[in-house]
């Protein structure tokens, strides 16, 4: 059996106190075993970081960009490969894992464009012979924690720009699919990236505690679950790490009575079911406006009854849905689809009943679909993470927003409408952070910024983009005078001029 161990100083390191199975989600059998990182490894990948940190810094901007040239070029050239690792461990099909490599690229190009990221201001004679300048300089040691959903994608909304700034990182994937991320370590260090400016820990809470403790760590990036994130920043905090923690999400998506109902259900079906729902950014909720919704359900319950699910990789044709990622995260799921039926609410399309051939003891679940869902129910309420779609029912245009605007969550929204006056109010009103129209799945490129708003994001700054870049340096001013003539006797005023 394959094992799968850390990445540190340039060289894998196969050890660890323990260690636990990864397993093949559509087989439910395993495959590889990877180890979980001990504290005297957390600590010694913290020191090779800090050690790695000062050359690497004063690296200048366009070196380091050509190293993130190259590692374009490796990932380009590597992403079949790559997307086939993450369909193995993830479940999710290939064309999707194939995406998600191709949306992570997009912030790696975004960070070869660094030296012009890292351009400060400059003003000149901001009083007498006097000038003044910013500089953006890069913090340090950065750790990054990802989800099992996106084991390509989310590491690469971080380190990209974390190296290309010049701060040196540790990266803690989830323990579910981390055989990407070492692949992804040996690339970097075919790029030119020195030894010991990445390396990768596989752990558990035991060695992500280390992490937020420690002094030497001086920025934490997350994604995850809310619970986790309110701890993750709350932790990080306490010790004076600069954090930004991405939580939970319920998407909503806007149907009004003027939509086109063949876009609106296309996008609807790609946005919930797509990678079995395990996106942050999935559409969970469909909020149907008036007279829409019986026509709605009609058109979805029959386009959720004929989804594909199988396995993700080597059939043709491709599947639309692969598995969950495990037997725990499968029974949490059917477990919602249960309380929903004990709520009320009227389970149209029940994909408990979905039979995969050959799926054996893989995780599969068929897509699920609710009608007249309320917002007092537990399944509206809270993050499912899986292959069900609500559907709510309310009378119009203002009843929708109000009900975005009560949810904790305020990750993304989306309307559908050939109205420009709604879209746009929508736009103006709707309480969350990224908004689409006529666009199911509103996600950034990678030269825009991502993170929501309310339970969805904790700390100030958002992943890529600008935000990226602010997050990943600090703000250094310098005002500077070159006298001309006679100096000057000692001033004890302020100076105006």
């Amino acid at each position: 059996m394959n094992e799968i161990g850390h990445f540190i100083n340039g060289k894998i390191v196969a050890d660890g106190s323990h260690s636990q199975d990864i397993t093949d989600p559509a087989t439910g059998d395993a495959v590889a075993r990877v180890f979980l990182a001990d504290p005297m490894i957390t600590r010694e990948a913290i020191s090779i970081a800090e050690q790695a940190f000062p050359a690497w810094a004063a690296i200048t901007p366009l070196r380091r960009s050509r190293v993130m040239f190259r590692f374009k070029d490796l990932l380009e050239r590597h992403q079949d490969m790559l997307a086939r690792m993450i369909s193995r461990e993830h479940g999710k099909v290939f064309s999707d894992a194939r995406a998600e490599i191709t949306r992570g690229l997009e912030v790696v190009e975004f960070a070869c464009g660094i030296p012009h990221l890292l351009k400060g201001e400059y003003s000149e004679e901001v009083g007498s012979n006097v000038d003044s300048f910013s500089v953006k300089q890069p913090l340090g040691v950065c750790v990054g924690i990802t989800p099992f959903n996106f084991p390509a994608m989310v590491p690469m909304w971080m380190f990209p720009i974390a190296l290309a700034c010049g701060n040196s990182f540790i990266l803690k994937p989830s323990e579910k699919d981390p055989g990407v991320s070492l692949k992804i370590a040996e690339l970097l260090q075919e790029a030119g990236l020195p030894d010991g400016v990445f390396n990768v820990l596989q752990g558990d809470k035991d060695c992500v505690d280390i992490l937020l403790a420690d002094e030497r760590v001086a920025a934490v990036s997350f994604v995850g679950s809310t619970p986790v994130a309110e701890y993750i920043y709350r932790r990080s905090s306490e010790t004076g790490k600069r954090v930004q923690a991405l939580g939970g999400a319920k998407n909503h998506l806007v149907v009004m009575p003027d939509a086109d109902l063949s876009d609106t259900v296309d996008g609807l079906m790609g946005s919930a079911f797509g990678a079995a729902g395990e996106r942050c950014m999935a559409i969970s909720v469909a909020v149907a406006v008036g007279s829409v919704a019986d026509d709605l359900v009609v058109r979805l319950k029959a386009k959720v009854g004929e989804l594909r699910v199988g396995p993700g990789l080597d059939v043709s044709p491709e599947n639309d849905m692969g598995p969950l990622i495990s037997k725990e995260h499968l029974d949490k799921v059917t477990a919602y689809v249960q309380t929903g039926v004990a709520e009320g609410a009227e389970l149209v399309v029940d994909g408990r009943d979905k039979v995969v051939e050959g799926a054996g003891k893989g995780f599969f679940l068929g897509g699920c679909l609710f009608d007249k869902v309320t917002a007092e129910m537990q399944i509206y309420q809270e993050e499912i993470f899986g292959p069900v779609l609500v559907v709510v029912r309310v009378p119009d245009y203002r009843a929708a927003v109000d009900l975005v605007a009560g949810h904790q969550f305020g990750n993304g929204a989306a309307i559908f409408t050939r109205d420009g006056d709604t879209a746009r109010a929508f736009a103006k009103e709707v309480t969350c952070g990224m908004v689409g129209v006529n666009v199911p799945i509103p996600v950034p490129m990678a030269f825009h910024s991502f993170g929501g708003w309310k339970k969805s994001k904790f700390g100030v700054l958002n992943m890529h983009g600008q935000d990226g870049v602010r997050f990943y340096t600090r703000l250094k001013t310098v005002t500077a005078r070159w006298p001309k003539g006679e100096r000057q006797s000692s001033g004890f005023v302020m100076p105006t001029n």
